[in-house]
C-alpha cells in the first residue's frame, strides 16, 4: 500500500489533462497506486482523442465540475481574486511556490501540496483557516463525480471504489 504522499501526488497527476506526458506516466501511476488501477488501466486502453475530449467536457466545459476550487465558493467574482492569493499563502508558508501557469486551487494542485506536506489534512484546513475555500470531500465529490474519475475520488476520500 503506498503511502499518504505517493497517493496524493499520483492522483494529481490522474487528474490533470491527459496529454502525452500523462499517458507515459500511466505504468508508473498503475505500480505506484494500486488504488487507482481502475483508473489508470481505463486511461491507458481508451483513445487519447476520446479522453482527452472527455476531461474537457467534464472539467473545462462547466463550472459544476471545476477542479478549481476556488469557482465552488466565489464563482467569477473579485472575492476570487482574494481567494486565489489566500491559497498562494497556503503554499508559502508550506515552503512551497508554485511555477508555472496553473492557478493555486487547480485540484491537482493542492493534492501535490497534500503529498509535500504528507497529509491532505493542511492542504483543505489551513485555506479555510485563513478565509480561502477549503477542500471539502464533497467538492471533491461533485468534481469528479462519474465515470474512471470517482475511482480517484475514492482512492483519496480512503474509501473502496
Amino acid at each position: 500500500m503506498p503511502s499518504d504522499a505517493v497517493l496524493y501526488q499520483a492522483a494529481a497527476l490522474c487528474l490533470t489533462y491527459p496529454d502525452d506526458d500523462f499517458r507515459a506516466r500511466l505504468p508508473l501511476l498503475r505500480e505506484a497506486a494500486p488504488q487507482l488501477r481502475e483508473f489508470v488501466d481505463h486511461a491507458a486502453v481508451t483513445p487519447a482523442r476520446e479522453l482527452a475530449a472527455h476531461y474537457v467536457r467534464v472539467f473545462d466545459v462547466t463550472d459544476r465540475h471545476s477542479l478549481h476550487l476556488s469557482r465552488w465558493q466565489d464563482g467569477d467574482t473579485r472575492r476570487r481574486g482574494m481567494s486565489l492569493v489566500r491559497f498562494q499563502e497556503v503554499y508559502r508558508a508550506a515552503g512551497l511556490e508554485l511555477t508555472g501557469e496553473e492557478r493555486p486551487d487547480f485540484l491537482p494542485a493542492v493534492l501535490e501540496l497534500a503529498a509535500r506536506t504528507g497529509d491532505l489534512g493542511p492542504a483543505h484546513r489551513a485555506p479555510r483557516r485563513s478565509g480561502a475555500p477549503a477542500l471539502p470531500a464533497d467538492r471533491l465529490r461533485h468534481a469528479v463525480r462519474d465515470g474512471p474519475g470517482r475511482r480517484v475520488r475514492h482512492a483519496v476520500r480512503g474509501r473502496r471504489a
